[in-house]
């Protein structure tokens, strides 16, 4: 009888550790999320800050995040045009 209540709740505490492991990894899905360009037309020093970051590491230059952010800055710097 002991042996199953330990396994039990060894099985009880993999379940919440795995979700958990799911709400974490949402929530850090969320945060990563890429600013749209209107966001960067509106915090332009974020803008220049995400561009350099991605000047400096070319493997991010290819991300939704970084584009956006080059786009922004051209349109606050040339014109929407």
């Amino acid at each position: 009888m002991k042996k199953n209540s330990i396994i039990l709740l060894v099985a009880s505490l993999v379940l919440m550790l795995s979700a958990f492991k799911v709400i974490s990894a949402e929530e850090v899905k969320q945060a990563e999320q890429a600013k749209s360009i209107a966001w960067y037309v509106a915090n332009v020093k974020e803008a220049k800050a995400k561009n350099q970051q991605c000047f400096d590491n070319p493997g991010l230059k290819a991300t939704e995040d970084c584009e956006n952010a080059l786009h922004a800055l051209q349109i606050s710097f040339k014109g929407g045009n």
